[in-house]
């Protein structure tokens, strides 16, 4: 199968050796997403929810970027620093959605990129 690299100025450049994303078929795969700002390649992070908000900003750009929305994302990974953060990620992330929603795992894990609260990962569709 062919592999397209995707790239937008619009969405966080890479921090290390990935792309923001790659098109393959008829999938999407982002890379994980965290809170950067991609103007500036600073931190949005006054709170969890600004936080998550910046997240599925950057995740929209990405799919922005290939003419696509929230609405053909099949499958997101949510990482999390502290399990604790879950019910205010959840309310932001499921504001992005207003049926069909993705397949999803939410998982807590112990450090994240620049010791970020979250950081999510989609599969779209096209």
């Amino acid at each position: 199968m062919h592999k397209e690299i995707i790239k937008t100025d619009k969405a966080p450049a890479a921090i290390g050796p990935y792309s923001q994303a790659v098109r393959s078929g008829d999938l999407l795969f982002c890379s994980g997403q965290i809170a950067l700002i991609a103007d500036t390649g600073e931190l949005d992070t006054a709170d969890i929810k600004t936080e998550t908000h910046r997240v599925m900003h950057n995740i929209g750009e990405l799919l922005g970027a290939q003419g696509l929305n929230y609405s053909k994302i099949i499958k997101t990974t949510i990482f999390m620093a502290d399990m604790a953060d879950y019910a205010a990620i959840n309310e932001v992330y499921a504001s992005y959605f207003t049926s069909d929603f993705p397949a999803r795992e939410a998982v807590a894990v112990k450090t994240l990129p620049k010791n970020v609260a979250v950081e999510i990962t989609v599969i779209a569709s096209y």
